[in-house]
Order: C-alpha cells, then sequence, then structure tokens
C-alpha cells in the first residue's frame, strides 16, 4: 500500500542526507516534496500541514546529535513524526471480560464478516481464547452463510442465526449460547449499509443497549483514502468507538487513511487486515509501519511470522543438515513451503531494511516468489531418490522432469548447479566454524 509514498518520500528526502548543517532554507525543496507527496497518497490535508510544521520546527531547531549526521538527523525526525500521526503505539484489544464482547461496524463491502473470522483466529493463537462468532446482518443472507462456513473451516462456534430474526432477538438469544458454550470472546458481525444512515445506526444503537460491548471496531476500506476519515467520524459520533481495522492494505490504496484517521478522528488504528485468508491479521504497529514508509525494514514483524508459522524443531534440523552438508532438495522444498507460508519471499525482502531499493532495481528481473514457483515445480516433479541425491539425474530424468513441471532441461540443470554451489559453500562454512551450531 506505501510502495509509491515510500518511494517519493526517500527520494525527497536523499536532498538532505549530504548537509553539513540543517537549516530552513536548505530543507524547504524537501519539505515542499514531502508535502506533496503526502496529499498526492490522498493524506487530510489538515494532517499534511500539522506534519510539516511539526517536522520543519523540530529540524530547524535541533541540535545534531554527535552520532548522527543532519541528514540522518532529518531522517529521525521525520521517522518520529511519522510514527505521532500514526498514533505512537499499538493498542491493545479489551480482552478482560468473559466473555468478551466485540462489536464489528462499517460499510458494505469493507470486510467486517471475513474481519470477524480473522479476529477470532487472532483471540485464539495469541491469547488461547474461544472465540464465537454471531451473525447479525439480517439483510445479507450471504453474510450469515459466509460466517457459518468460515466457523466450520476454522472450528469456531457460530451463533445459528435464521434469515428473519431481528437484531435484537439475535442479541438477547446469543447471551446465552455464549453462556453455554463457555466462550471467553464474542464477536458480533453487524449489518452494514452503502452509506451512513439513521436507520443503520438506530439499529446500532439498539443492539449496543442490549448486550453492551467491550469493543466497537469499525472496519474500514483502506482504499477510499480519506473518505474513511469521514465514515470512521460518523459511526465514532453514534457508537464511541474503540478502535479501527483497516482491510485491503495489500491492495493498490495510496495510504492516506492510515496516516488520516488517527490523527483527524483520535481512534486508535488496532489491525490491519491483509489478503482473504483468515490468518491475515496484523497487529497495527505505528513505529513499525514508519520504518516500511522510510524503507528501515520490520524485522520484528518478520520474526513474529517465522515463529507463528515454522517449527522450531524443523528448522533446527534443516540447520544441522546444512552443517552437515545433508541437505537436500527435499529440505530445499520444506524451506520454499515455509518461505511462501510466510508471505513469499518478496513480502519478506519489504521487511528487510533498505530491500525497498533493491526490489525497485530488481524489477526488471523475474520475480523472486515466480522463481521459487518454478523450482517447486521441478522438485515436486522429481522422485524421492532423485531429490535426496541429484547426482542420479541423466538426460533422460532431466527430460521426464522437464516435461513434467512444465520447465526446460536448461531450468532442471541451473537448479541442479546452484544446489551444488551451495551444498560446497556450506560445506565450507562448516570447515570455518569447526562444526559448531548456535543452539
Amino acid at each position: 500500500m506505501f510502495d509509491s509514498l515510500s518511494e517519493k518520500v526517500l527520494g525527497s528526502i536523499k536532498k538532505v542526507r549530504g548537509l553539513s548543517k540543517i537549516s530552513e532554507s536548505n530543507i524547504e525543496d524537501t519539505l515542499k516534496e514531502i508535502r506533496f507527496s503526502l496529499l498526492e497518497a490522498d493524506v487530510n490535508f489538515k494532517v499534511v500541514k500539522s506534519f510539516i510544521d511539526r517536522v520543519k520546527q523540530k529540524a530547524v531547531g535541533q541540535e545534531v546529535l554527535g552520532s548522527l549526521n543532519p541528514g540522518q538527523q532529518f531522517v529521525k525526525i521525520v521517522h518520529e513524526e511519522l510514527k505521532t500521526i500514526l498514533g505512537g503505539e499499538a493498542v491493545d484489544l479489551n480482552l478482560r471480560e468473559k466473555p468478551s464482547v466485540i462489536f464489528l461496524v462499517g460499510l458494505q463491502g469493507a470486510g467486517k464478516t471475513t474481519t470477524a473470522a480473522k479476529l477470532a483466529l487472532f483471540a485464539r493463537q495469541k491469547f488461547g481464547k474461544k472465540a464465537g462468532l454471531v451473525p447479525a446482518d439480517i439483510y445479507r443472507p450471504a453474510a450469515i452463510d459466509q460466517l457459518m462456513t468460515l466457523g466450520k473451516q476454522n472450528n469456531f462456534p457460530v451463533y445459528p442465526t435464521q434469515v428473519g430474526d431481528r437484531p435484537e432477538k439475535i442479541l438477547e438469544n446469543a447471551k446465552k449460547w455464549a453462556k453455554d458454550e463457555m466462550l471467553d470472546v464474542v464477536i458480533v458481525d453487524t449489518a452494514g449499509r452503502l452509506q451512513i444512515d439513521d436507520e443503520l445506526m438506530s439499529e446500532l444503537t439498539r443492539i449496543k443497549n442490549i448486550w453492551t460491548p467491550h469493543e466497537i471496531l469499525l472496519v474500514a476500506d483502506a482504499m477510499l483514502g480519506q473518505q474513511s476519515v469521514a465514515v470512521a467520524e460518523g459511526f465514532h459520533q453514534r457508537l464511541s468507538l474503540t478502535g479501527l481495522v483497516l482491510t485491503k492494505i495489500d491492495g493498490d490504496a495510496r495510504g492516506g487513511a492510515a496516516l488520516s484517521i488517527r490523527e483527524v478522528t483520535g481512534i486508535p488504528i488496532k489491525f490491519l487486515g491483509v489478503g482473504e485468508k483468515v490468518a491475515g491479521l496484523e497487529i497495527f504497529h505505528p513505529d513499525r509501519l514508519a520504518n516500511r514508509i522510510l524503507d528501515m525494514g520490520d524485522v520484528l514483524t518478520l520474526v513474529e511470522r517465522a515463529q507463528e508459522m515454522i517449527d522450531e524443531k524443523t528448522a533446527k534440523d534443516s540447520a544441522k543438515k546444512m552443517m552437515k552438508n545433508g541437505f537436500t532438495l527435499e529440505d530445499f522444498l520444506s524451506q520454499i513451503r515455509m518461505m511462501k507460508k510466510m508471505g513469499g519471499i518478496e513480502s519478506i525482502m519489504k521487511l528487510l531494511p533498505g530491500m525497498g531499493q533493491l526490489q525497485k532495481q530488481m524489477a526488471t528481473m523475474a520475480p523472486p516468489d515466480q522463481e521459487l514457483k518454478k523450482i517447486e515445480a521441478i522438485i515436486c516433479s522429481m522422485t524421492l531418490k532423485e531429490r535426496k541425491d541429484p547426482r542420479v539425474l541423466n538426460a533422460s530424468r532431466r527430460e521426464r522432469i522437464a516435461k513434467g513441471s512444465g520447465t526446460q532441461v536448461q531450468d532442471i540443470n541451473k537448479l541442479v548447479r546452484q544446489f551444488e554451489q551451495a551444498q560446497k559453500m556450506m560445506g565450507s562454512m562448516m570447515k570455518m566454524g569447526r562444526g559448531k551450531l548456535p543452539f
């Protein structure tokens, strides 16, 4: 979502990196370019003005730290102010009560139903909570069916809402249902509209009075830009929102919603929704997002993903095999699948410092994830014997594998050559390190 903004802001900041001293005159052009980049990204103009004024004031009036040059100092100030407009720090979900009741509200098409299942999985995986889902959107039978399906696929209890039930009746009966199911968390998927209207708000107010929620989260489409701010303000006035979930951030949204909504409304962004998969929910960390925009990487998020997706024993076994020169193509296939679980190599690269610029330079090359798909297809077309010992791959075997994987014999030759080189390199590392492992 922030790729375009990141590229433009970084391009502007380059001009101050070689400065010997920060002054109002020598950062004026840079601030103008950053202002234009933020406005182009659909950031609220009041937020842009406030941001630029604060950066200018701090940059000109601040002593340069001994450990930084003026250019680095300027980047540090921009980073701190980005963090500020994004909210400063992550805000936890309130799950202290039993059951903790969460209302999801928002316009139609923002992704409330999918987000309900994502939150249920989050509560189970992060806190060990038993979460149940309550379909309360009676105007879209498909929403009820979708929530039922998601519940069945992921083993979440779902209240059996019937078409024609009134929302008030659903909430009243769901109280007893939640108690019978011994739920820790109840997530209510409320009705949406194409736009805010009194009928919707009155209904939400009534069901709020029937079962007082501990969290009222607005699910907002990041693709709407500044319009998301207006939507948030409308819901907040009537319902007193406790947080926001920004969805579709993996689309071509320009980032204006994320950079405007907290500063304008005061409502914290608690989660980012990525894709349609139930696991695609990230805690919103303002500092990490500021890092991504400035191409400083987000190593903490990368580590968290690795801890969630990669089995520690499997990782240690693979490392030992590498060091003992026993790493096979079968092991390599497992590594590729682990990377896919973490979002793919391109997603991983975006979280590493400086990789945004490197990816730009690699734009003319084949995408890394496409290359990995080709390698996966080749290895899957091999027999177990061939995966364990590529030396048995004669000409006829290579032709068979190429046909089976939809590739060329040259691709198989390239993979085998690279794999053999990697094995030699690991053998050299083993000798240099005298066979010791860091665990």
